[in-house]
């Protein structure tokens, strides 16, 4: 039996649900609340692996901690496996599939909201592409741009839509992709371009021309996606265009053309 610290007997269950308990609760593992192993626990505590592997168990149950295998225990809730799914979907991503689905996608959205939206949420779009404008850094910028594109999806009337809508908004906001879009928002006139465009998509909707809207939205899609691709070095496989990014493009303007 381990001896623990004080040379008393602790290799019991008990003692080492409580001393975790403890542990837990003034927050010793760290902001990103990764519990070390059960060997460093074992030690940690002077108690076998046994006893912690059972205090665990009992942690987990109680919705304290969560484990994964080949990753670790972590404290809180287990995520669903939707956020999981999330997650690998956004590392898995380069930005020219993120384009290719909204260029898909959010046309359609713009053409549903100029049948749907209501007058308030078109003010409301008008608001939020000020705001947009007057931003006085890029995060501000991203943030207000993010808010406008999803009032758009939500007025387009369709829960379906807008949850595909949210499922490309989660990857927006990875850090990566962010640092993206603001090297490719930071040239010349590139927020006055988008802000007329922004007004040319919200004055369609509030028109209910819904043809328009799409035309507008997808316009401002393809400068977005040039301009990634623009700022993107070729060698990133994570975020960067691909070797056919600019063929990508040109595909996407032939489409728009033929219309």
């Amino acid at each position: 039996m381990v001896q623990g610290k004080a040379g008393e007997a602790h290799d019991n269950s008990n003692y080492a649900l409580d001393r975790l308990r403890e542990l837990l609760s003034a927050g010793e593992f760290g902001s990103e609340g990764r519990l070390p192993t059960e060997r460093a626990l074992a030690e940690m505590l002077g108690i076998s692996r046994r006893a912690v592997r059972r205090a665990l168990e009992v942690l987990e149950a109680e919705g304290l901690i969560w484990r994964r295998q080949g990753s670790g225990t972590f404290v809180g809730e287990r995520p669903d496996r939707w956020s999981e799914q999330l997650g690998d979907i956004v590392a898995g991503t380069n930005f020219m599939e993120l384009m290719e689905v909204r260029l898909r996608i959010e046309p359609q959205l713009a053409q549903l909201a100029a049948m749907r939206a209501r007058l308030r949420d078109v003010e409301k779009m008008r608001e939020l592409a000020q705001k947009i404008i007057e931003g006085s850094d890029a995060d501000a910028r991203e943030l207000w741009d993010g808010a406008l594109h999803r009032l758009i999806a939500q007025s387009a009337g369709n829960q379906l839509f807008l949850s595909i809508f949210d499922v490309i908004n989660r990857v927006r906001q990875d850090e990566a992709w962010r640092a993206v879009r603001e090297r490719a928002r930071s040239g010349r006139n590139a927020v006055q371009v988008s802000f007329a465009q922004h007004q040319n998509i919200i004055e369609a909707i509030a028109a209910r021309d819904p043809v328009r809207a799409g035309e507008a939205m997808r316009e401002h899609m393809l400068t977005l996606q040039e301009r990634l691709i623009r700022a993107t070095s070729m060698g990133d496989d994570h975020i960067g265009p691909g070797p056919d990014a600019a063929d990508g493009a040109e595909e996407f303007r032939a489409q728009d053309a033929t219309a």
